[in-house]
C-alpha cells in the first residue's frame, strides 16, 4: 500500500481526507448476513473509529432503492461488498452494487469485497446461487438493460482482491480483526486536521522521528516542549496522522490542561481508554502496542494519571507528550525530549507572506513592511500566521497603521496564547518575569539573581521555572526574553489601567514615565523604573516626585548607547541635548530616597554630590 508523503521541500501541507459523511458504506444481503457476520463487521469499524453506514430496515421497503441509500454510497469514501449466497436475490443490493461501482469509476471510491461463503468466480460468472438469481431474472424480467448493468458490476466487483471466507476458515473474529485493520490503515481514518502552510515542518518532524527510534520494540516516551504558539500540536499531528496506522490502537488527547480543568481527569481518562480498547470494556489494555499523543499537558498529574509509569504499555509503544514546561517531562523520566525552535528568518518570511499574499514572496510595494513585520514577530509561527492573515487584502496605509499598534498594543489572539503561561506561574515567578521584562535587557544572570534575591524573589528557582517554562532563555549565562514575550508582559502590567501608567507597578516607557511622573497621583504603587535618557528629548517633570514611589525596589536613570534619534548614530547636538537632559535631572538637597524596599539603584549622572542620609537606612533595611 503506498503511503502519503507530507513534507515538501521548504514547507509542508497535509493531505485531508475528502469531506465525506462516512468511511464505510456497507452492502449486504439481510436475509443472510444482518444479525451475524455483517453486525459484528459493523461493530468492529465503529470501534476502530471508522465512520460506517448501516441502513435500517425500515428502509428496504418498496421495488426501488431508497433515495437515502444512493446518497449515502456517495457521501461515503469506500464500500465493503458481503457477497453471500442470496446477495443476487436482492434487486436492492444489484442496484447498490452499480451506484458502488460507477462510484469507484468516477470519484475514486475504494471498493472492499467479502466473499462470504460462496466462491469468487460464482459473483464473476453469475453462476450457482448467483446464476439461479440470474436466471430468474432473464426470464421474468422486463428491463434486460437493468439486468446487464447488474451483470457487469458483479463481474467487475468479482474481480477485485477481497476476502474469501469459507466454513473451514476459523474464528470468524481473527477475519474481522484483519479486515479492520486494512481497512483502517487504507483509508487513513482518524487523520487529524493539521492545516495547510506547515513551513519549515520537515527538519522538527525529522528530529522526532529519530528520537522515536520507531524501528526498536522498546517503550519510548518524548516529550516536544516550547512556548506557546511554537507548534508543539502541529508537529504532534503530523507525526501522529503519519505514524498511527503502524499501532494496534491510537488515540490523539488534545488540550489535556484545558480540558482537565472544565471536564476533569477522569474525562481524559476514560477518552483514552475508549480509544485504547476499541470501546470494548471487556478486555484488557495491558500489552496493547499503542500510540499516543498527550498534548498540552501543564499538570504533572495529568502525566500521573494517563500514562502513570508506563508499565502497562505494550512492546513497541510510543507515547508523545507537548508542554509548554520542560519540567514536567524531567519529572515524568520521558526518554528523550526535543525542545522546537523558532523559525529562521527564511522560513518566517515564507510563512508569512503566504499567509499575507498568499504566496511565498511579497508583493514588490511591500517588501519592506513585510520585514517589518517578520521582525517583529521573532520567529513565532503563531504571531506570523496571525498577522499575515489579518493583513491580507490590506492597503499600505492600513500596514502602517497597524505596526503602529503593535509598537503599544498586541494582537490579543497572540497575547492570549502566550499569557496562559503566565496564568500557570506562582507569585513569585510572576514578579520575577515582570521584573526581567520592565526592568532587566539581556542582563548576566549572577547580576540580575543577585538583585532579585535582595527582593525575597529566590532568583534561582525562579529562573530555572521560568526557563523550563520557556518564558525566557539562559545562553552563555545571560538572561534573554522573546519580544513577543516580552511585550505580553507590558501589556499584562497595564491591562488594568491601559491609559494610567501612573497607577502601574512598572515603568519602562519614557512617554509612559513622563505621563506618569507629571501626574503622579497614585504613583506610590511604582515598584521599578528604568528611564533612558536617550530616549527622552526632555525633562517635563519634578525628578523630586520619585520621592511618593513609597514601594519603589529597582530604580535606574540612564543614558544607552542606542541613539534614539537616527539610524546613524548621534550627532554632536543631539549627544549635547542627552548630556542637557541629564543635567536637568535636578533633585532638591532635601531630597530623600524614595523607598525602604529601594533594593538597586543606578543613575548616570547623578545630579548630588552626595547620597542622601537615608540611603545607608534604605539599604539595611
Amino acid at each position: 500500500m503506498a503511503s502519503t508523503s507530507f513534507f515538501g521541500a521548504s514547507s509542508s501541507s497535509s493531505s485531508i481526507p475528502d469531506p465525506k459523511s462516512y468511511d464505510v458504506f456497507l452492502s449486504f444481503s439481510g436475509e443472510d448476513t444482518r444479525y451475524t457476520f455483517t453486525d459484528h463487521l459493523f461493530q468492529a469499524l465503529v470501534k476502530r473509529g471508522i465512520r460506517t453506514f448501516r441502513d435500517d430496515e425500515q428502509l428496504r421497503r418498496g421495488e426501488a432503492i431508497a433515495p437515502e441509500l444512493l446518497k449515502a454510497i456517495a457521501d461515503s469514501r469506500s464500500s465493503v461488498i458481503i457477497f453471500s449466497e442470496n446477495y443476487a436475490h436482492s434487486r436492492w443490493c444489484l442496484d447498490e452494487l452499480v451506484k458502488i461501482m460507477d462510484c469507484q469509476k468516477d470519484v475514486g471510491h475504494t471498493v472492499f469485497p467479502i466473499f462470504y461463503h460462496v466462491d469468487p468466480s460464482h459473483v464473476r460468472n453469475q453462476t450457482g446461487r448467483f446464476g439461479e438469481a440470474f436466471a430468474g431474472y432473464e426470464e421474468n424480467w422486463k428491463d434486460k438493460e437493468k439486468v446487464g448493468r447488474w451483470r457487469t458490476a458483479l463481474r467487475e466487483a468479482g474481480n477485485l482482491s477481497g476476502w474469501h471466507l469459507q466454513l473451514q476458515d476459523g474464528y470468524e473474529s481473527n477475519h474481522i480483526k484483519k479486515m479492520t485493520n486494512r481497512i483502517f490503515h487504507q483509508l487513513n481514518c482518524k487523520r487529524l486536521y493539521v492545516g495547510t502552510n506547515l513551513v519549515g515542518i520537515d527538519s522538527r518532524i525529522n528530529k522526532v522521528n529519530l528520537l522515536l527510534h520507531m524501528g526498536s520494540n522498546d517503550i519510548r516516551i518524548i516529550g516536544i516542549y516550547g512556548v506557546g504558539g511554537i507548534g508543539k500540536t502541529t508537529i504532534a499531528k503530523v507525526i501522529y496522522n503519519e505514524l498511527s496506522r503502524e499501532f494496534e490502537c491510537m488515540s490523539f488527547l488534545e488540550n489535556i490542561g484545558t480540558i482537565s480543568n472544565t471536564q476533569g481527569l477522569p474525562h481524559l481518562k476514560n477518552q483514552l481508554l475508549g480509544d485504547i480498547l476499541d470501546g470494548d470494556q471487556g478486555t484488557s489494555m495491558m500489552n496493547k502496542r499503542v500510540f499516543i499523543v498527550l498534548d498540552d499537558v501543564d499538570h504533572l498529574e495529568q502525566l500521573e494519571c494517563l500514562v502513570e509509569n508506563g508499565g502497562w504499555l505494550g512492546e513497541g509503544s510510543r507515547v508523545i507528550i507537548t508542554t509548554r514546561n520542560k519540567h514536567l517531562l524531567t519529572a515524568q523520566g520521558v526518554d528523550d525530549m526535543y525542545e522546537v525552535p523558532e523559525l529562521n528568518f527564511g522560513e518566517a518570511g515564507e510563512l508569512f507572506n503566504l499567509y499575507a499574499f498568499q504566496q511565498n514572496v511579497p508583493k514588490i510595494e511591500f517588501i519592506n513592511l513585510s520585514l517589518r513585520m517578520i521582525y517583529y514577530c521573532q520567529g513565532l509561527p503563531l504571531a506570523l500566521k496571525v498577522l499575515g492573515s489579518l493583513l491580507f487584502n490590506k492597503t499600505i496605509p492600513q500596514w502602517k497603521s497597524e505596526l503602529h499598534k503593535l509598537e503599544r498594543e498586541p494582537e490579543m489572539e497572540i497575547h492570549n496564547v502566550l499569557k496562559r503561561s503566565y496564568d500557570g506561574l506562582g507569585r513569585t515567578e510572576k514578579n520575577i518575569l515582570l521584573d526581567v521584562a520592565c526592568f532587566f535587557g539581556d542582563e548576566d544572570k549572577d547580576f540580575v539573581s543577585r538583585i532579585l534575591d535582595g527582593c525575597n524573589f529566590h532568583a534561582e528557582i525562579g529562573l530555572k521555572n521560568l526557563n523550563d517554562m520557556c518564558l525566557i532563555t539562559i545562553p552563555y549565562n545571560k538572561i534573554h526574553m522573546h519580544d513577543l514575550i516580552r511585550q505580553m508582559a507590558w501589556e499584562i502590567v497595564r491591562e488594568d489601567y491601559p491609559h494610567k501608567p501612573n497607577k502601574w507597578s512598572r515603568l519602562w516607557d519614557p512617554r509612559d514615565i513622563d505621563s506618569a511622573l507629571t501626574t503622579y497621583k497614585g504613583i506610590h504603587g511604582v515598584e521599578t523604573l528604568s528611564l533612558d535618557l536617550c530616549k527622552l528629548r526632555r525633562v517635563c517633570f519634578n525628578p523630586n516626585v520619585l520621592a511618593k514611589m513609597t514601594k519603589l525596589r529597582l530604580l535606574k536613570v540612564h543614558s544607552s548607547d542606542f541613539s534614539y534619534f537616527s539610524d546613524e548614530g548621534c550627532s554632536d547636538k543631539e549627544y549635547d541635548d542627552i548630556v542637557e537632559n541629564t543635567s536637568k535631572m535636578k533633585l532638591g538637597l532635601d531630597f530623600e530616597f524614595p523607598s525602604y524596599e529601594l533594593r538597586y539603584l543606578c543613575w548616570d549622572g547623578y545630579p548630588l554630590e552626595f547620597l542622601q542620609p537615608n540611603f545607608d537606612e534604605v539599604q539595611q533595611h
